[in-house]
């Protein structure tokens, strides 16, 4: 079943970004290829503990299983080893990666502190958007009571967008609130 923003998307959001971005072919129209979930994990080598938890987090969270990244080098000054565990990372794409962005942009987003929308110059160059969020506790997802440690996370949304304004216009139609 196609989700909210993926049906608002192909019934109004096309026809407006064509017009708005003067595009003569329907396939030139910017579209969300998939959306990225990143956390790091600095004291996972040590506590087992903590990787469980946050596997549990992101998996409750993006409705997904994360994949645990592992070191590829050793670092003696982090006391870290080859092949330890040092993040996770999950990639949404169809229908989880819509149902996750709408709750990000309706849900979660709004329930940060002093919030007065996303930086507008957190573009790459080529229309993929990054953003750090300081705590999971902004998800209805989690509840407060089971988190061990507050953790950040990052998320980038890579889109087909060739330039950072038809990434804009794309993020901006889906309804991300960006600051002035």
């Amino acid at each position: 079943m196609p989700q909210r923003l993926q049906t608002l998307y192909t019934e109004t959001l096309i026809p407006k970004l064509m017009q708005e971005l003067k595009l003569k072919n329907v396939h030139q129209v910017p579209r969300l290829e998939k959306i990225v979930i990143n956390r790091g994990l600095s004291d996972a080598a040590q506590n087992a503990k903590a990787l469980e938890n946050s596997v549990a987090e992101i998996a409750k969270i993006t409705g997904q299983k994360p994949v645990i990244t592992r070191a590829k080098q050793a670092i003696a000054s982090f006391k870290i080893r080859k092949g330890m565990p040092v993040g996770l990372m999950v990639t949404l794409r169809r229908e989880k990666m819509y149902a996750f962005l709408d709750r990000f942009i309706n849900v979660a987003l709004p329930r940060i502190r002093d919030f007065r929308g996303v930086s507008p110059k957190s573009f790459d160059g080529r229309g993929n958007y990054t953003i750090g969020i300081r705590e999971q506790l902004i998800f209805p997802e989690i509840s407060y009571d089971a988190v061990d440690q507050v953790r950040g996370m990052d998320i980038s949304i890579v889109t087909t967008a060739r330039t950072d304004e038809e990434g804009r216009a794309l993020l901006k139609a889906f309804g991300m609130p960006f600051s002035s």
